[in-house]
């Protein structure tokens, strides 16, 4: 067999599909978010970003910046090995008690991505309750999905959001039996958001345990950013929250939250956790900082949804077709591969703006989109100046005006 020849080939199918993914090379400017530097092979120019997951320039703020300084200073660049063996550092601690507080949880474990704490949590959980039922949402997170299959339990997929499909799926389960329901609060791609008490409710009708995927929310919602169970007052009826530190927070890493009881079983079980080095001190000082910042200041989540509001206003006056949610995520339909990733290109090329084309396997074929998310530092100039592209990409393309 030609190997390359072969690999070669399935590059050049995801080419011809218009899903070929091209990184752009950007280098972000310290106190000029959301701007950065573009390199390509045309040279360097200055672009506004308009896809980033780090919502409210965080990764970016003095205090943060000044925190990872002060703590490499310190503490050194690397933690010097795996939680268990030498890698504990006292900013590991510290951020693991702020984030239990955050949640209003008994305790907290931090890993290295929001994959790697989704993947190990949910399968070590599941794999070692004999006889766990997982039920997941339709619309889980590729991360949770890795977790429950290599948990090798069963998995029943419930219609996205859909409450009576999950009473329905769990009702032939024996009632004492393990079970655990997964889900999230805000969805990444459409930006909806789960019926938290629903499910809550139908977890305690058939004592099943729930684990809530709070990614894109810890940070922006709730009265000092615990994500959506924060802001409805339903943290204490969930049994597990995960997190990131690589969104709204800034920084990078993930986390669980839940009673100490099950903390301790997931760092004593899970190979995902034994087996990886310890996140670095200045990266854990760094999320300290800001989630302490974040649970005192409103100002970044108020700023962050007036220009949501705002956005969203100035695209239905322009005609601009977005999904309609409640969140702060605005994905503008394209429906087209090849179409999606040619309007990205000229957003960049012609206009300096740049918005990730977002394609299958990430979102449904036929559903294709440019995810836009809004930061509080977008001024009215960037919004008009993203909306005015838009616009006349629409016109020039014959793209459908919204009604």
């Amino acid at each position: 067999m030609n190997y390359e020849d072969y690999f070669r080939r399935q590059l050049d199918g995801l080419r011809r599909e218009g899903r070929y993914r091209v990184f752009a090379d950007l280098e972000r400017k310290v106190g000029a978010f959301p701007k950065a530097v573009h390199y390509s092979p045309a040279g360097q120019r200055e672009v506004s970003v308009w896809c980033s997951n780090d919502y409210l320039g965080m990764g970016q703020h003095p205090k943060v910046l000044a925190a990872m300084h002060e703590a490499l200073d310190r503490a050194g660049a690397g933690a010097g090995g795996t939680r268990n063996i030498a890698g504990t550092n006292h900013y590991h601690v510290l951020l693991e008690q702020e984030l239990a507080d955050l949640h209003n949880k008994e305790a907290a474990l931090l890993f290295n991505s929001g994959y790697v704490s989704n993947w190990t949590t949910l399968s070590t959980l599941a794999s070692r309750m004999p006889g766990c039922v997982i039920l997941s949402d339709e619309l889980n997170h590729a991360s949770m999905i890795e977790g429950m299959k290599h948990s090798r339990c069963e998995t029943r997929v419930f219609r996205h959001n859909d409450v009576a499909d999950l009473r329905q799926k769990l009702s032939d389960l024996e009632l004492h039996a393990p079970k655990l329901i997964a889900f999230e609060s805000v969805y990444s791609m459409d930006g909806d958001i789960a019926p938290i008490a629903d499910i809550c409710d139908v977890a305690d009708e058939h004592h099943a345990m729930t684990y809530l995927d709070e990614v894109h929310a810890v940070g922006l919602y709730g009265p000092r950013g615990g994500g959506i169970s924060d802001q409805e007052g339903l943290s204490g009826r969930l049994t597990v929250i995960e997190g990131t530190l690589a969104k709204a927070f800034g920084v990078i890493g993930g986390y669980i939250t839940g009673s100490g009881t099950i903390c301790d079983f997931v760092r004593s079980f899970a190979s995902g956790f034994i087996f990886s080095s310890a996140l670095p001190p200045a990266i854990a000082a760094g999320a300290l900082t800001s989630i302490r910042h974040l649970k005192s200041s409103s100002y970044e989540r108020e700023r962050h949804q007036d220009r949501v509001a705002t956005l969203r206003r100035r695209l239905n006056e322009a005609g601009v077709s977005h999904l309609d949610n409640p969140s702060h995520i605005v994905p503008v339909m394209v429906r087209d591969p090849v179409l999606c990733k040619q309007i990205s290109d000229v957003l960049l090329d012609r206009y300096g703006i740049y918005v990730q084309p977002i394609n299958y396997p990430t979102v449904a074929r036929g559903s294709e989109r440019l995810r836009i998310t809004p930061s509080p530092h977008h001024s009215d100039e960037d919004i008009e100046a993203l909306v005015g592209a838009l616009s006349e990409i629409w016109a020039k393309m014959g793209l459908a005006q919204a009604a």
